[in-house]
């Protein structure tokens, strides 16, 4: 397997697949000791980055081996939960010299970049930070998977996983911009007829009321749930609805402040406190500030407060107000020995969130399904990454090969703007070019 090139990573449009959607080949123009594989998946139900592990195996190896070259690391570490014994081994059999498989506890949350920096390499990254801070470069599996093959293959599939109130829980391949609604159906469909779908997952995933929206590069999973379904419901409240429980109700036990994994790396963020803040005005700037350093995993909403309010909602809004109005808190106060003294006794046991959640009932497998769901049209995004959305190349009624881009970034001074390219995930014909989507018919 050819050894790829930053710029083959580009062109291949290759980004986080999963997140936001960073950039790949600006990510591996750093430089680091570490090159960290994010294979914890600690989104309850989803299995994806085990599944393409085990099957593809020597892929994401090389993909491994491939971006440690490029930032110059000297080892490469495969974080994975410790349950999936024969993933471990797998790795370990098939690794090369260099890359080894780092046992992770069934918490959650176990994939979040910075508590798994910590994990694997006891390293903590400091707050407004990456892993970069620490020498170290975090990537998922499946974009591994696309950096071994980018010198030769440009991202047009995505493995996802579909699970919760389905017929056959399974993690498919399926063409980019293929619709939600069509991967439910190759998992045999719906149980229920009320069907809600979570794309990305219960905790960190949104609800998605429309069925036919599109999967891009970022898609990791789809769960299906019923209407009534807790996670549901919550996620069906409004900020009015939020703010006014929460400023009624808070009793200011600051379990969610305790269990938060930010605070527990010693982070200025303390989600008990920012609560304070619905119901006088500005207490303590501090507790508003250090709101902007939540990474919104839901632990407090979900799993830490006994009374079912929302701190995460809480602290995201103060976040988002606080970047509109362009205030960082410069030199936060910053206590790394938290993580030593309490970080491991305090995660989430994944059973226990689980019956939490009311997710028990489920079946908690994904096995992986190679051969590739066919769809007759795909809808593919100019948008899928962080960055500038993609300028078309293709016209109406221009035949396109899979593989072929069919969007570019923006060039500002001759250099493209952040972003990657997109490329037709089906062979056929450019339909419509609207609202920031091509549109092509499969021949």
């Amino acid at each position: 397997m050819n050894q790829p090139t930053l710029s083959d990573i580009f062109e291949a449009g290759v980004v986080g697949a999963g997140g936001a959607g960073f950039p790949t080949h600006v990510k591996l123009k750093a430089k680091a000791d570490t090159v960290l594989l994010n294979a914890a998946e600690c989104e309850p139900l989803l299995h994806k980055d085990k599944e393409v592990l085990r099957e593809h195996i020597d892929e994401v190896l090389a993909g491994v081996a491939a971006a440690m070259q490029l930032v110059g690391a000297r080892q490469g570490k495969i974080g994975i939960k410790e349950k999936y014994h024969d993933v471990i081994e797998l790795v370990e059999r098939r690794a090369p010299p260099g890359i080894s498989a780092a046992s992770l506890r069934d918490a959650y949350p176990a994939g979040d970049e910075f508590i798994l920096v910590y994990d694997v390499l006891g390293r903590v990254v400091p707050p407004g930070g990456i892993p970069l801070a620490v020498g170290a470069v975090v990537m998922n599996v499946e974009t591994a998977l696309n950096v071994a093959v980018a010198a030769h293959r440009p991202v047009v599939e995505k493995f996802l996983s579909v699970a919760g109130a389905v017929a056959e829980p399974v993690t498919l391949r399926v063409p980019l911009g293929i619709t939600l609604r069509e991967c439910v159906a190759a998992a045999g469909g719906a149980t229920v007829s009320d069907a809600c779908y979570m794309v990305g997952g219960v905790m960190m995933g949104y609800l998605e009321d429309n069925h036919d929206a599109l999967v891009d590069k970022t898609t990791g999973g789809v769960i299906v749930l019923p209407s009534d379904h807790v996670v549901v419901r919550r996620r069906r409240q409004d900020w009015s609805q939020i703010a006014r429980i929460g400023r009624s109700a808070c009793d200011q036990c600051s379990f969610c402040t305790e269990l938060c994994p930010r605070w527990l790396l010693g982070h200025p963020i303390e989600p008990h406190a920012a609560m304070r803040s619905l119901g006088f005005n500005k207490v303590g700037e501090a507790n508003v500030i250090g709101t902007q350093f939540c990474c919104e995993c839901n632990l407090c909403s979900l799993y830490s407060c006994p009374e079912d309010l929302d701190p995460k909602n809480v602290c995201t809004q103060n976040k988002r107000r606080l970047a509109a109005e362009k205030r960082r808190w410069e030199n936060p106060p910053f206590r790394p020995d938290r993580a030593t003294a309490h970080l491991e006794n305090r995660k989430a046991p994944m059973k226990r969130l689980m019956q939490k959640l009311g997710l028990t009932g489920f079946r908690n497998v994904g096995p992986l399904r190679e051969e590739l769901v066919r769809t007759g049209r795909v809808g593919i995004k100019l948008k899928q990454h962080i960055g500038a959305e993609c300028r078309p190349t293709v016209s109406v009624g221009q035949r396109v090969a899979r593989g072929e881009a069919v969007g570019r970034p923006p060039e500002n001074n001759g250099q493209p703007a952040l972003g990657a390219p997109v490329h037709a995930s089906v062979s056929g014909v450019v339909r419509a070019i609207e609202k920031g989507v091509v549109w092509i018919e499969a021949e």
